[in-house]
């Protein structure tokens, strides 16, 4: 059943993603046009999102687990920091520049828009970068300067 529920939902979001143009590129960069021929219908397609998912997380925050019967965990986080605003602007630009969102770019390449294939083949080697190099950057303590970090490291 969990996996009739899964199949379901993507199915749906699939759907969804197509009839919203947010599996069309041309679509998306007008909407990201501010200053040309700017199509504001995706604010439409957004402003739906949001009001479905204000809903769905305020009614999963009361829950421990889905409707599966799995574990579920909202993340808490609130902190803005330089990871969080380097990877929105990353996440923009990959946007202006592809035409193509995570999700949306996996339905287009299922329907075979090669544009959509590029994009999730750059998206998969960032991923494998940030992986592979960034995180420890960003998860390992800086070293100390003599003079200036003169208070104890915390124990690992």
């Amino acid at each position: 059943m969990r996996y009739l529920i899964a199949l379901l939902s993507g199915l749906v979001f699939g759907l969804g993603l197509i009839a919203g143009g947010m599996t069309d590129p041309a679509k998306v960069k007008g909407f990201l046009d501010l200053t040309g021929l700017w199509d504001p219908s995706l604010a439409l397609v957004m402003g739906g999102a949001i009001a479905v998912g204000a809903f769905a997380f305020a009614a999963a925050a009361r829950r421990e687990t889905s409707w599966t019967g799995e574990h579920m965990e909202i993340p808490r986080g609130s902190v803005i920091d330089r990871r969080l605003l380097a990877g929105g602007a990353l996440f923009g630009a990959g946007w202006g520049l592809g035409g193509f969102c995570p999700g949306p770019a996996l339905v287009a390449m299922g329907s075979g828009l090669g544009a959509a294939w590029v994009f999730v083949a750059a998206m998969l080697a960032g991923m494998w970068i940030h992986d592979r190099w960034l995180s420890a950057a960003f998860t390992s303590p800086p070293a100390p300067v003599a003079g200036v970090d003169e208070l104890p490291q915390p124990a690992r």
